[in-house]
């Protein structure tokens, strides 16, 4: 059970915060990289989340993108981070920044995604890797993350998508195609048309409209978006080779998106207990 770490920028005091909602309700945090919202150091991010999260049982991710970073930097955030004990880092080669995005601000790219999974795992690191399954070339996505497994990745992370047939389909392919590693599906966690909006900003990224109109038209919208979450992972956690769920997404647009994904979590983690018992969920 994994979710999504979502703070306010530079804010110690918010971090604890946040970690002590969600504390109990996953397994690890995954902590992004956006070029539009820099925050502390994956390092600093790191130490803050360990001893905010000290006997809770939940693990940071942390996010690590070459936009930003020459390998030199990567280098050192990663001995940093296995340094403090945050061994799983989530390697990406990270968006291109948009033109009106700090114009002052050069990019590098030293290295892409599976070069910085050779290097995380040459340093005996768990590297996470995200996949998209709609991205274009859509056929060529399942290939591209044995890719990776064969670069080092230990643990993938899908993004969203609208349905989870696309994930089934993707699998397969995945398998097929020599697919071994570990992989965790999105759950779309959204209550408003903002926060709806954010889950569907980035190229292959989609919700499914028919569930998207019911929650947004809810009488309570926080309700049905949890209810919404837990039935998309009830169908993800049925999907052969799917071992868990990425509780993502801001949640809210008017605050506490947190405690939302924290219930979410909850309950499908109650959902897991009752099918380990035999239960009907």
């Amino acid at each position: 059970m994994l979710t999504d770490f979502s703070c306010a920028p530079f804010d110690e005091q918010d971090v604890v915060r946040t970690a002590g909602v969600l504390a109990g309700s996953c397994d690890a945090v995954l902590v992004g990289e956006h070029q539009n919202k820099p925050d502390f150091p994956p390092t600093l991010m790191g130490r803050l989340l360990l001893d905010a999260l000290t006997g809770s049982g939940v693990t940071p991710w942390i996010t690590l993108s070459c936009r930003d970073r020459n390998r030199v930097v990567l280098e050192q955030e990663l001995r940093g981070l296995r340094s403090i004990g945050a061994d799983t880092v989530m390697c990406v080669t990270g968006d291109g920044r948009g033109y009106d995005v700090r114009p002052d601000v050069t990019q590098t790219f030293d290295l892409d995604g599976p070069r910085l999974v050779a290097l995380a795992a040459s340093l005996d690191m768990v590297a996470a890797v995200p996949e998209t399954p709609t991205a274009p070339p859509v056929n060529a996505r399942p290939r591209r993350l044995v890719e990776k497994q064969k670069a080092g990745a230990g643990i993938a992370v899908l993004n969203h998508v609208p349905y989870p047939h696309t994930v089934a389909r993707f699998m397969e392919s995945g398998r097929a195609a020599g697919l071994t590693i570990p992989v965790i599906a999105a759950v779309a966690v959204f209550t408003d048309t903002a926060s709806a909006a954010v889950l569907q900003g980035l190229p292959g990224l989609e919700l499914d409209p028919a569930v998207t109109q019911r929650v947004l038209g809810a009488a309570d919208p926080v309700e049905a978006g949890i209810e919404a979450a837990v039935e998309e992972a009830r169908a993800l956690l049925s999907i052969d080779g799917i071992e868990g769920v990425n509780i993502s997404g801001s949640a809210s647009a008017s605050g506490g998106g947190a405690a939302i994904k924290a219930e979410v979590g909850r309950r499908v983690k109650n959902l897991c207990v009752d099918r380990t018992r035999g239960e009907a969920p």
